[in-house]
């Protein structure tokens, strides 16, 4: 079934992002969100944004989620009078949300029920791969579903990686983002002992990038975000906090003895005096004395 138009639901920064990469590549998209904001940008960017979640479910012929708990995702998939309802094809649900193995399982069973399909694909790349068509998709679902909106992952993503079943995307992201909240985390303590002991991080973080502690967090967010005091990465330190606390909880789940993940989630939940839910994630690894601590 060929699919034409695409329904996006959730224009924020990640989310009308993506909407415009797929209108680039030729689809005709259809964008909901609760901010009327939001729904204006989408308008400004050429995107059909609607007001109506029902419109976009029943007007599109595969859809793209990208909101921030999966609650919301769960609610607005399963709201009465839509997606459920459907019966004239089958859709696919592409959630790009960070979100919890159980609850993208128990979606997708209740999808399937209805003759419709769900993948766990959340993002890597932040609102810049999203707006140009390059993010990193991790990947859980059937592969029958994937090949049915191959083309429209291929217009989101770069790179797209199958990792298994429902739900294995998320456990793919969730161990992604618990590294990358510890990594930003060490690093920036580590520029704080170099300049303590009178050496700046602009001196040391090429020695380290060329050596064996390099990391994204001191190739790319240091010199990008932190270095330069803009911290504007476009994800904020509440998400991060989210992803953590998954994170945190799927250790509990499973059984996993995760000391260093536990004290990496100690952290983050104890910051939020130096670091609020609104700020970018990366103040995280702020070393020089600021407004922010």
């Amino acid at each position: 079934m060929a699919i034409r138009t695409v329904g996006v639901v959730g224009l924020g920064n990640m989310g009308l992002g993506m909407a415009g990469s797929l209108r680039r590549a030729g689809f005709a998209v259809l964008g909901h969100d609760i901010s009327e904001a939001r729904r204006a940008a989408a308008s400004a960017a050429g995107i059909e944004a609607r007001a109506s979640l029902a419109e976009v479910l029943h007007g599109a012929e595969a859809l793209v989620f990208s909101l921030p708990l999966a609650r919301d995702v769960e609610a607005l998939a399963t709201a009465p009078g839509g997606l459920l309802e459907r019966r004239d094809r089958k859709l696919v649900v592409i959630d790009t949300s960070t979100s919890d193995p159980g609850t993208s399982r128990r979606l997708a069973a209740r999808l399937a029920e209805a003759g419709h399909g769900l993948l766990d694909a959340p993002v890597s790349g932040g609102p810049s791969g999203a707006a140009e068509g390059t993010l990193t998709m991790m990947i859980g679902g059937s592969a029958e579903d994937l090949a049915l909106v191959q083309p429209v992952v291929a217009a989101l993503s770069a790179r797209a990686v199958h990792v298994g079943p429902s739900g294995a995307g998320n456990i793919a992201k969730l161990v992604n983002n618990l590294l990358v909240a510890g990594h930003l985390a060490l690093a920036g303590e580590a520029m704080r002992l170099s300049e303590a002991a009178g050496l700046p991080a602009e001196a040391v973080l090429p020695v380290v990038n060329a050596a064996t502690g390099r990391s994204a967090a001191t190739e790319v967010m240091l010199p990008r975000w932190v270095l330069n005091g803009a911290f504007d990465s476009g994800f904020s330190a509440g998400l991060m906090r989210k992803d953590v606390g998954l994170a945190a909880t799927l250790a509990a789940e499973t059984g996993a003895h995760l000391p260093l993940a536990a004290a990496i989630a100690r952290l983050w939940a104890e910051t939020r005096d130096r670091v609020a839910d609104p700020d970018d994630f990366t103040r995280i690894a702020a070393f020089r004395e600021s407004p922010h601590g």
